[in-house]
């Protein structure tokens, strides 16, 4: 059985281009080209690098976690605080009360308000001792002016600057008695807080050297408004009440300036 020829010349046809293609990348190659590398295999992370990720995954759940208890334990503590006394409260009350005081301190004057009746000039002044023994004692300095001024003139005035200080001050009043003598724990902490402002607000605003700082507070009353008006004119005005001064004794505090 013979083939035909047209059959012949296609096959052998076919096998000549077959051949060609085949011979295309050894010729490239020979010519110098480089042969294109695999597409789309993924590069295998280095050691250190999957070290790194599971060690900033291990960092972020114990942060998380960390934050999770602190906040847990914050809220319980200030439950217990502003709850009605129990056995729990009473047990802890140490522990709740430093931890509360005087930064987190709670109460119900959201509900019932106590508005100021008085204005109060909360001043203080420093002392030191110089090498040769002498004492040198500075003018006083206006602490509350510093509160004034940070809230005037500011639509939206810092918590702190309005604050700060009324609270310490209203925190010493209840804690203290006529002599300013601390009879407790908390009546101490109070009193350094209230130091504390004012030594680090003297120190930012003056500097200086000192070893000692004292406190006045005058107390001027709001006068209150006139009575109703009589048939015949106004009403009799209320008699202003005197101002107040009173002076703390001297504490020692950390030497500044040195």
């Amino acid at each position: 059985m013979s083939i035909p020829s047209r059959a012949v010349g296609e096959t052998s046809g076919e096998a000549m281009r077959e051949t060609r293609v085949s011979a295309e990348p050894t010729e490239q190659r020979g010519r110098g080209e480089e042969t294109p590398a695999y597409q789309g295999l993924p590069e295998k992370p280095s050691p250190l690098l999957l070290k790194a990720g599971i060690l900033l995954k291990a960092g972020t759940s114990a942060a998380v976690i960390l934050c999770l208890a602190m906040t847990l334990v914050h809220v319980l503590l200030v439950f217990l605080h502003v709850a009605p006394p129990n056995p729990l409260s009473q047990q802890y009350s140490r522990q709740v009360n430093a931890w509360v005081f005087p930064l987190f301190e709670q109460n119900w004057r959201l509900f019932a308000p106590d508005p100021e009746s008085v204005n109060r000039q909360v001043s203080a002044r420093t002392l030191h001792t110089t090498p040769d023994g002498r004492v040198r004692v500075s003018g006083w300095f206006d602490l509350s002016a510093v509160d004034n001024s940070a809230v005037e003139h500011h639509a939206f005035p810092s918590h702190t600057a309005q604050n700060t200080l009324r609270r310490a001050w209203s925190s010493y009043l209840e804690t203290h008695g006529a002599d300013d003598r601390p009879r407790s724990e908390r009546a101490l902490m109070i009193q350094k807080y209230l130091t504390n402002i004012a030594t680090d607000r003297i120190a930012a605003h003056r500097g200086g050297t000192f070893e000692s700082v004292q406190l006045r507070v005058i107390t001027v009353p709001i006068a209150a408004p006139a009575g109703p008006a009589a048939p015949g004119g106004a009403g009799p005005a209320a008699a202003p009440k005197p101002a107040e001064t009173r002076y703390l004794p001297w504490w020692k505090v950390t030497s500044h300036g040195n």
